[in-house]
């Protein structure tokens, strides 16, 4: 996960991450004239991209096309958002039921 984390940490590549959540399946030279980067700046942020696992590639011919691979990202949702929402959600859920009893109780009076 600290690859991921790492990956995400930067403006450019998570620019780069909404352009092929936009349009996946992109090659370098499209991922280029996107963004004001340098050719090698882009290929630097997908092999970094890559190593997190949060971008894939396939081959077809000569063109290496980039996919956005949303499953660690969901990991992360999942462990670390998630638990925090599971309280929030329990808290919340405990206030509705205080506020309804205090209902309850100024109805009967």
């Amino acid at each position: 996960m600290d690859a991921v984390f790492k990956a995400l940490a930067d403006p450019s590549r998570r620019a780069l991450l909404d352009s092929l959540h936009a349009r996946t399946g992109q090659t370098l030279g499209e991922l280029c004239a996107e963004h004001s980067m340098s050719r090698q700046a882009v290929a630097k942020h997908l092999l970094l991209l890559e190593q997190a696992n949060l971008v894939v590639v396939q081959w077809r011919g000569r063109e290496k096309l980039h996919y956005l691979n949303p499953v660690p990202i969901h990991d992360i949702a999942d462990r670390w958002i998630g638990k925090f929402e599971r309280t929030r959600l329990r808290v919340l859920a405990k206030l509705k039921r205080r506020l309804e009893a205090e209902i309850d109780d100024s109805q009967e009076d």
